[in-house]
């Protein structure tokens, strides 16, 4: 009977691991976990990089890891004799972001365009333009002069801009991306923030917990105040009492997540659960809970946001949600063969969604003692 069960248990275990893959993208950190190497492995052995001398069984791992996952890749597409469909443009494409070098976000937006370009034989020209008056416009004129064929826009905080003259005289079609005008004049993408924030609010609700501290970003930033929208309307469809005494103004560092964690562990009701609007800010919540003699998820569950590296290393490895700059990538290249130039359509937002990776940092709450 015993072994019947241990069986039921692995089944119903397997299926468990199925659905939560299939909530989300897999990604080439996933595949490497699973074939036991490193992502630079994975993305050498799917991106059939040449001069890489790899045996043949690491190569046939990791794409045996990349197919069991469920990993849609250029390369598997030629493994399986298939072409992935997407838009062919002429050439070159264009991607300009205001800020390349603080940031990973940047990054990953630009390797998912990449990623889509080069199935239809395309290339990406990047610069970085720090919103410079003078040098923005002259970098932009310069991807002209090379022949782009379009261009993806970029702002690595979310926000609205004021598209100036020299975006909207481009006779090429030009895509935003984490940024947006009032006119929706453009096609634009950006994260599902409000959404993120709920979800990842409700999963702590989920797991019991109703006295939830909350640590934010600066408060000027959209997806600070949209994380704080999200988290605010978690505890009103759970008909749980918003307290202010609970959300913690911080700046996304981990020095402020530290500052932040202590002084919600001062409260007379301290939290059960602590919802870090990011990774980093998460950092110092668990060195200060640490600090302070508590367990990690057994006294207080910790749930971040971003899905940054380091996640996967905290102990225990942290709950967070994924920003989705690698599909936004994707999606600004696919929605180039749809434009038109001179199209004077207005283009409403697109919200991508920011999958919720369940980790090891949260549990139910422990029961007070008397």
């Amino acid at each position: 009977m015993t072994d019947k069960l241990d069986a039921d248990d692995t089944v119903e275990a397997e299926a468990h691991s199925r659905r939560r893959r299939a909530t989300r993208r897999v990604t080439m950190t996933d595949v490497a976990r699973e074939a036991g190497c490193s992502q630079a492995t994975v993305s050498f052995v799917l991106n059939r990089s040449p001069g890489i001398k790899l045996s043949a069984e690491t190569r046939e791992r990791v794409i045996e890891a990349a197919r069991k996952l469920g990993y849609s890749a250029p390369v598997l597409a030629h493994v399986n004799q298939q072409r992935m469909a997407y838009p062919t443009i002429d050439g070159k494409v264009g991607f300009v972001v205001d800020q390349l070098a603080t940031s990973p976000e940047a990054v990953v937006a630009i390797e998912g365009a990449r990623q889509a370009s080069w199935n239809a034989r395309n290339i990406v020209l990047v610069a970085q333009t720090l919103n410079d008056p003078v040098m923005e416009p002259r970098t932009i004129a310069a991807l002209v002069e090379q022949g782009i064929s379009a261009l993806v826009y970029m702002a690595i905080f979310t926000r609205e801009i004021q598209a100036p003259d020299y975006l909207r005289d481009l006779d090429i079609p030009v895509i935003l991306l984490n940024c947006y005008t009032s006119d929706h004049t453009f096609p634009a993408v950006v994260p599902s923030e409000i959404a993120g924030g709920q979800r990842a609010t409700r999963y702590l609700i989920e797991h019991g917990h109703r006295r939830i501290g909350t640590i934010t970003g600066e408060p000027w930033m959209e997806a600070t105040q949209d994380r704080l929208k999200g988290y605010r309307r978690a505890l009103a469809t759970a008909d749980i009492p918003f307290d202010p005494d609970l959300v913690i103004e911080g700046d996304w560092s981990a020095s402020a997540g530290y500052e932040a964690t202590r002084r919600l562990l001062a409260l007379d009701e301290r939290p059960t659960a602590i919802f870090c609007q990011n990774d980093r800010t998460a950092i110092g919540c668990y060195e200060a809970l640490k600090e302070a003699g508590l367990d990690i998820p057994r006294d207080i569950s910790v749930v971040g946001y971003d899905d940054e590296e380091i996640s996967q290393h905290l102990h225990p490895q942290l709950t967070t949600s994924i920003l989705p700059h690698r599909a936004m990538g994707h999606w600004a290249i696919e929605q180039l063969e749809l434009l038109e130039h001179g199209d004077t359509r207005r283009y409403p937002i697109t919200k991508l969604e920011c999958p919720l990776i369940e980790r090891s940092s949260v549990a139910p709450p422990r029961a007070r003692e008397s």
